[in-house]
């Protein structure tokens, strides 16, 4: 396997004719042999390989390496919902076509009423029809594999119908009145695993569901400002387009006009609908509830949340944690191991002076026992299950190496601007000095500081947005903003912009600063007149956040570059007691680093490009979704929306997902070591095997689907 270059290039191969764990670990070893290649990931749920290599190979040189280890790997293929509907819609052709034939042979077979002359050529025939026709995709597939000299389900599946039908054709056609023919033995296996397979492919499907909803949420045309609609495909940044009551939005971007409530529910998992008027941006997908808007677009196509999303958790799905890891070496060598153990109970059978049918039986019920189909889909189908019910609550898990990340972490370290708090200033208090009105100065200052561009002005004119006619406007730099309004002199800013502050006012500043507040006076020429109070407010879901992460028994901190005032004031609203201030970017990553030195497994939540580092650092990344690209591509995890209720959401459902994947790989594995020893001593039947067989597949596949059902805190 080749690294010779930092150079990391990602292709994505289909791969047709996987039929278990064994079969996607042939693929990896095949793939992770081209010396270009540096990792290679092959999903059997989803049948798609993900390989990563320096850029020196081509998808032609990928696919002959799939091809060469007895597999297709298409040029141009279908997609996964078209591959998973063809292989539902054969897997349910062959399936009732093994039923109606096999069904009279196991009548007939098993009661002995129903026996007619003849009866044991008519059952030679409709089992071969249902044991080579139904299920020629067995054999096909272990002839493939011999010729490759590889083992895998298929092997043994073919092996034992096979066996069957030849010791009873033997049986037959040597004459032996009395001897047992198994014709109902093979047949009834391959109705069982073809039932089994079928339901595998329905609930895989399922299970995927969640994440092609979401892809399929985006808007198919979009109404431009002049009234025509055009395909949403045909939109480049800078366009405006219309957006009105009940539409979805096209893509994603500012409002330009107008005002609205946006349902980001399907995308963000926020459940109350969104404000937004102009200057606010907007998420593609999304639902515009009342009002008409219209939005400028700023990303499209591949580049917009709704298609990142889709694409990381698609790449998610494609991962393989170390429990899945573990998983894929042994069935490696699983079926090998199998086919010597049904030689060695055949052997001993003979040895012990059992009959041949109790011997032949005991060795076909060993390899029918042992498909290792349950094993293959223990660690995909949960994964993609888990990280499906995750996009839908706005929660993106990186790949499956995360869960297990996030099961150890025992420590969070909380941003404070934009992750705990709004991340931007409101007007939070105000007082009028004696005799003043406090909504009049507001309105006064809220018409002088629509000419400012400085964060206070803009706090204050969000608060107090007025109309009024102002004129003379003069800005002093680090002190206030100077000007006329309707003709009157009126002044906003700190204290050296006035000459005369009242008592109450002067209290009233020393109050709202011992709580980490900005305060700014307004008054009419040099006397100040009102007191405006104005701080990063705490967003009202981050307490409850906080309390959730404490419940999951973790400790949190928060660590933040602004005064140790402010950060204080914020760690006691949200119940924070561990408070860092005045940091730098490369101080937050000393911080996460510290508390690892301590032995602490560290999440770290952030925002912003300064919290890059920091999330990089840390054992766990989360990126909270309002922020920058730089930090969400840093971290391992991305909760969509400022709601940091969706951090909990994230770490529950990791360890539920890898919970999910621990019980998968225990029964898979217990299933086979408690049953193999049973059919080898005759206690399970060929019958009976096939049938426990397909209820191990079945019991992953409703344990993983339960995923599904995974209740959000914002709920």
């Amino acid at each position: 396997m080749g690294t010779g270059s930092s150079l990391k290039v990602r292709t994505d191969i289909r791969v047709d004719g996987m039929t278990c764990a064994a079969c996607a670990s042939r693929v990896t070893s095949a793939l992770e042999a081209v010396d270009a290649v540096m990792d290679a990931r092959v999903n059997f749920a989803s049948g798609r390989a993900t390989v990563l290599h320096d850029g020196s190979t081509d998808d032609a040189v990928l696919r002959r390496a799939v091809e060469q280890a007895g597999y297709s790997a298409p040029e141009r293929p279908e997609t996964h919902d078209e591959a998973e509907i063809r292989r539902a819609s054969t897997l349910r052709r062959r399936l009732v076509g093994a039923v109606v034939l096999g069904a009279p042979v196991v009548a007939v077979s098993m009661l002995p009423p129903l026996r007619f002359d003849g009866w044991r050529w008519a059952a030679l025939v409709a089992s071969a029809v249902v044991i080579f026709g139904s299920g020629s995709g067995f054999h096909r597939a272990a002839l493939r594999n011999l010729r490759h000299r590889a083992a895998t389900m298929d092997t043994l599946v073919s092996l034992g119908t096979t066996a069957a039908w030849v010791w009873s054709a033997v049986v037959l056609l040597a004459g032996v009145d009395d001897g047992h023919v198994y014709f109902e033995t093979g047949t009834v296996i391959v109705a069982l695993v073809l039932l089994g397979k079928w339901l595998e492919a329905r609930a895989t499907r399922r299970s995927g569901e969640a994440l092609r909803a979401l892809a399929r949420l985006g808007a198919s045309t979009a109404r431009l400002s002049d009234g025509t609609e055009v395909p949403v495909e045909d939109l480049v940044v800078g366009m405006c387009f219309v957006v009105r009551p009940g539409e979805r939005i096209a893509t994603d971007g500012v409002v330009v006009s107008g005002a609205s409530a946006v349902d980001m529910a399907m995308v963000t998992g926020e459940p109350v609908p969104v404000e937004v008027a102009s200057g606010d941006e907007v998420i593609g997908a999304t639902v515009n509830a009342d009002g008409t808007l219209e939005v400028e677009a700023t990303r499209v196509g591949a580049d917009t949340a709704l298609a990142q999303i889709v694409r990381l958790v698609d790449e998610a799905q494609g991962g393989r944690a170390a429990v899945q890891r573990l998983a894929d070496r042994v069935a490696g060598i699983f079926v090998p191991v199998v086919m010597v153990l049904a030689a060695v109970t055949l052997g001993a059978w003979f040895l012990a002076g059992g009959a041949a049918s109790e011997a032949f039986t005991a060795a076909v019920a060993v390899l029918i026992i042992s498909c290792p189909c349950a094993l293959g889909l223990a660690t995909p189908l949960a994964v993609m299950v888990g990280t499906g019910r995750g996009a839908q609550l706005g929660v993106i898990i990186k790949g499956a190496e995360v869960l297990e990340d996030t099961r150890r972490v025992d420590a969070v370290v909380l941003d404070k601007t934009g992750t705990v708090t709004e991340g931007r200033l409101e007007v939070v208090d105000a007082v009028a000095a004696p005799g003043m009105d406090v909504a009049a100065m507001g309105l006064l200052g809220g018409a002088l500081e629509s000419r400012s561009e400085h964060p206070v002005g803009a706090a204050i004119a969000r608060r107090w947005p007025s109309s009024r006619t102002v004129t003379d406007f003069l800005n002093h730099p680090g002190i206030g903003v100077v000007g006329r309004v309707d003709g009157a002199e009126v002044r906003v800013g700190r204290r050296p912009l006035f000459d005369t502050v009242p008592t109450e006012l002067d209290s009233a500043i020393r109050a709202a600063e011992a709580r980490g507040h900005t305060a700014v006076l307004v008054g009419r020429g040099a006397a100040a007149e009102a007191v405006v109070a104005l701080a990063d407010t705490v967003k009202p879901t981050s307490r409850q956040a906080v309390q959730e992460l404490r419940a999951m028994g973790l400790e949190v901190s928060l660590v933040t570059g602004d005064n140790s005032r402010t950060a204080a004031w914020v760690g006691e609203a949200v119940g924070v007691n561990d408070v860092t201030a005045e940091v730098l970017p490369a101080d937050k990553a000393h911080a996460v680093t510290r508390l690892q030195q301590a032995g602490k497994r560290v999440a770290m939540v952030g925002d912003g490009i300064n919290d890059a580092p920091a999330l990089a650092q840390a054992d766990l990344g989360i990126a909270v979704g309002t922020g920058t690209d730089v930090a969400m591509e840093a971290s391992d995890l991305t909760v969509v929306g400022g709601d940091l209720r969706a951090v909990p959401d994230a770490i529950a459902l990791s360890r539920r997902t890898l919970a999910t994947i621990k019980v998968n790989l225990f029964w898979a594995f217990a299933y086979n070591v408690a049953a193999i020893p049973l059919a080898a001593t005759g206690i399970l039947s060929p019958m009976a095997a096939a049938a426990a067989m397909g209820l191990s597949s079945l019991f992953v596949v409703s344990n993983s689907l339960r995923l599904r059902r995974f209740r959000s805190l914002r709920a």
